[in-house]
Formats: C-alpha cells, sequence, structure tokens
C-alpha cells in the first residue's frame, strides 16, 4: 500500500464548518433563541467567502510550513490528520476570533482584541471538536464513498 491511496480531494467541507460553527459561537454570545439562529444564517455567506480565503491564503500556507516541523517519516495518515486539523483549527480560531467578530457586530471595533483571552479557547475548542467529531468524519466518509464509486466504473469500463 501506498500513501497514494490516501489522497483525497478536498470537499468544500468548509459549508458544514461555517453551519455549525457559527452558530453556535453566536448562540453562546447572545444566547440561543430563533432570532440569534436566523441572523447567524445571514451572515454565513460572508463568513464562508472569508474562511475560504482565510484557508487559502492564511491558514494553508502556515501549516504547510508548520506540518514537516512536527511530523516524523513514521508517522501515519491518521496523526498527519489530527496534526493538520489541529493546526489549521488553531490558525484559522485566532484569526475568525477577531474578523467573527467584527462582521457579527457589523463594525470594526477593539472589541475582539480586548476580549479575546475570553472568546478565542472558546472559539478553538467549538471549532475544534465540531471539526473532529462532525466535518472531518463526514468528508471522509464521502470521499471514501466517492472513491469507491469512481473505483467501480473504473472496474467496470475495462470489462
Amino acid at each position: 500500500m501506498t500513501n497514494n491511496m490516501y489522497v483525497e480531494t478536498r470537499l468544500p467541507i468548509s459549508i458544514i464548518s461555517v453551519n455549525t460553527i457559527s452558530p453556535i459561537i453566536m448562540g453562546l454570545e447572545r444566547g440561543f433563541s430563533k432570532e440569534v439562529y436566523l441572523d447567524s444564517l445571514k451572515i454565513i455567506p460572508l463568513m464562508w467567502i472569508i474562511v475560504i480565503l482565510s484557508v487559502r491564503l492564511i491558514a494553508g500556507p502556515l501549516v504547510a510550513k508548520l506540518m514537516p516541523k512536527f511530523v516524523g517519516q513514521t508517522d501515519g495518515f491518521n496523526a498527519r490528520v489530527l496534526l493538520n486539523t489541529v493546526l489549521n483549527v488553531t490558525v484559522l480560531s485566532l484569526w475568525l476570533s477577531i474578523i467573527g467578530t467584527w462582521v457579527g457586530t457589523k463594525q470594526i471595533s477593539l472589541e475582539p482584541f480586548e476580549n479575546f483571552l475570553h472568546i478565542w479557547p472558546r472559539n478553538f475548542g467549538i471549532a475544534l471538536w465540531i471539526e473532529l467529531l462532525i466535518v472531518q468524519p463526514i468528508a471522509r466518509f464521502a470521499m471514501k464513498k466517492l472513491h469507491a464509486r469512481q473505483a467501480s466504473k473504473a472496474e467496470s469500463v475495462n470489462f
């Protein structure tokens, strides 16, 4: 078995992340209610764009530089996925704890910096557990199904 078998095309898992993490964080900030949830739905499209750009321009390059410093040649696929997830969530939660506050309050202020030690650990914890327990398993399941379907089609073409 080679590691090529584990190379997966990325699903737009950021959609799942944004649709779960944003409403939970807003609910913790403002209280869980129908109105707060509906308000969170209004900012999700903008937050999704911010997340995509943040992954591409900030987290991706940083994590790519950090991974080789922590990963050994004997580390397995699952260890690499876990480290990649933790590093990405760390970078994104640091950045989005600031930007997300600005988007949620519809103003640029010092508030996220003043409350950073309160909001970042909470946001990190929420994002990490959602990624580990919901987003990553769904993405891996979907990709396994997609690869199985592609392999099945390739086999039927060869016969």
